[in-house]
């Protein structure tokens, strides 16, 4: 019978699988208006972006309007339509609008996307008449300008996020153990589909799992970090092809005492592996993340290898990435294979 699986702390797309409730001081996300807006999804993104401007063109409108109305323009032009021989009689030549060719709060609201937006289609124009109307004008360009720094500097940052540059870091569907160097190592595999480089790359692992505490006291996700090894030496590694990353299970490893046999037996076994660098082409920090469920870890197993020598470059076979092949291990554990050793 099929045992109910784990949740996950970490998805395998490395997405952390954690809901946040009950937060009290949701103010908190309003003192950093930015980077609350950068991680809005973008249906809410753009319905804000949308609003902005709406709104904006709208408050301002509403401004020109009632300067329009104070001024007695909109009583002017209504009555030079209704009697254009006062107007050709030279009646009313004398009188100045603040600004020309508003007739109601629609070609007041027009004006406000022209002068925000700097169209100037040239039917409409602030005289010298009112000095509160060039106070507006002044007021409605910078907040226009403001808007479009904050809204724009939003989408490019969405569009240029670092986790897109994660997406092509590639990791291993499954991971393994076998004897290198003869010692028992947990081993895993990742590459990096893009031809431009991940600079000053790091890889670090942690196992997570439920714990308690010589006082009783109950950890449900205790975070463990365990040390990792590469081809270059330590967690920096030079990821311009497929790596196979891989732990060495000593007595300071939380999978010392783990066989083939009780492996799929610790359901609350999760190891998360984090790959962090900056992307070469955009200098902006990016990171990977993913993680192996017990279910996941083969015993016996080793990747087989993927670059070869073609004509003078080194070719890698993606298609061979995830692939293992049965070697033979010792069905015990680190510590006894130690022991044994010792003896002998």
């Amino acid at each position: 019978r099929a045992r109910e699986r784990r949740a996950r702390f970490v998805g395998k797309n490395g997405a952390c699988n954690v809901a946040h409730k009950n937060i009290r001081e949701q103010g908190r996300f309003l003192q950093d208006v930015f980077t609350t807006l950068v991680d809005l999804k973008w249906p809410h993104t753009l319905l804000i972006f949308t609003m902005s401007f709406l709104c904006s063109w709208l408050l301002f409108g509403m401004v020109w309007w009632l300067i329009a109305f104070a001024h007695g323009d909109l009583d002017h032009s209504t009555r030079l339509q209704r009697d254009p021989a006062e107007g050709a009689a030279g009646s009313a030549a004398a009188f100045v609008p603040c600004v020309t060719s508003i007739h109601s709060f629609t070609s007041a609201f027009l004006f406000s996307i022209e002068v925000q937006v700097t169209i100037g289609f040239g039917g409409r124009m602030v005289t010298e008449e009112c000095p509160a109307a060039i106070l507006v004008l002044i007021v409605q360009n910078i907040v226009g300008l403001v808007i479009n720094a904050i809204m724009l500097g939003c989408i490019f940052m969405k569009t240029s996020q670092a986790h897109r540059r994660a997406e092509t870091l590639i990791f291993s569907k499954h991971a393994v153990i076998a004897l290198r160097e003869g010692r028992l190592c947990f081993m895993l595999r990742v590459g990096d589909l893009r031809k431009s480089m991940i600079i000053s790359a790091t890889i670090r692992m942690q196992v997570v799992k439920k714990t308690a505490s010589l006082e009783g006291e109950v950890v449900p996700l205790n975070q463990i970090d365990i040390q990792m090894e590469n081809p270059v030496g330590g967690n920096s590694i030079f990821l311009v092809s497929p790596l196979i990353i891989y732990h060495v299970i000593d007595k300071n490893s939380p999978l010392y005492d783990i066989s083939p046999m009780n492996l799929h037996h610790h359901e609350d076994l999760e190891i998360i592996v984090i790959l962090e660098g900056v992307v070469e082409t955009t200098g902006i920090t990016t990171q990977a993340r993913t993680s192996y469920l017990a279910d996941e870890i083969l015993w016996g197993q080793r990747f087989v290898p993927i670059v070869a020598e073609e004509d003078g470059r080194y070719s890698v076979d993606y298609s061979k990435f995830g692939n293992t092949v049965k070697v033979p291990t010792p069905s015990c554990t680190a510590r006894q294979l130690e022991e044994d050793k010792s003896i002998m």
